[in-house]
């Protein structure tokens, strides 16, 4: 399969956008998607700080996606525009929540609904017509969204962005399908 994580990487910075520290959120400071905790975690540097947090450079902002986010969620052994939705959901919701609910569009019940991502969930999604997927996932990422308590301040954004990662993720699903011919 095609490296598709840049393409997947640009269309989450734009999601994203730059520094914030909203007090309603609980993420806190967050520059380009990438809470305090999370750099913490990446750098294993307990003392970093809102300042870095602010100051982080792409390079490392894309390090930080890569390792955290694509590699955990496999993403570079999906489809075409399942990485797209897998990939961006689980910087938004987190990476277990969006593998379980990539395994819950795959049919997956029960204690086969792990949060990782394994041979299984990459046979069971290769098998899967991408655009069939990529909508099962859609609607579940909003069903999710809806679910959550902070709904009423954040929902119209994650539905708005959950619209676009569809439509950008049928959008590579289109251009595979066109560069295959």
């Amino acid at each position: 399969m095609a490296d598709t994580f840049d393409i997947c990487l640009a269309f989450t910075l734009r999601e994203e956008g730059g520094y914030v520290d909203d007090r309603s959120d609980p993420g806190g400071a967050t520059n380009m998607g990438i809470t305090l905790a999370t750099y913490r975690q990446w750098s294993d540097d307990p003392n970093l700080g809102d300042v870095q947090v602010k100051d982080m450079t792409s390079k490392t902002a894309r390090a930080i996606y890569r390792s955290l986010y694509w590699n955990r969620l496999r993403a570079d052994a999906l489809p075409a525009g399942v990485d797209l939705s897998v990939f961006d959901m689980g910087v938004n919701a987190g990476i277990w929540r969006s593998a379980r609910l990539l395994q819950q569009a795959l049919g997956f019940t029960g204690d086969d609904v792990d949060g990782s991502i394994g041979p299984e969930t990459l046979a069971a999604a290769g098998r899967f017509d991408p655009r069939s997927l990529v909508n099962n996932l859609a609607d579940r990422q909003a069903a999710y969204y809806r679910s959550l308590p902070d709904f009423p301040t954040f929902g119209t954004g994650w539905l708005n962005r959950t619209e676009a990662r569809r439509d950008a993720a049928l959008t590579m699903i289109e251009g595979e399908a066109t560069t295959a011919v």
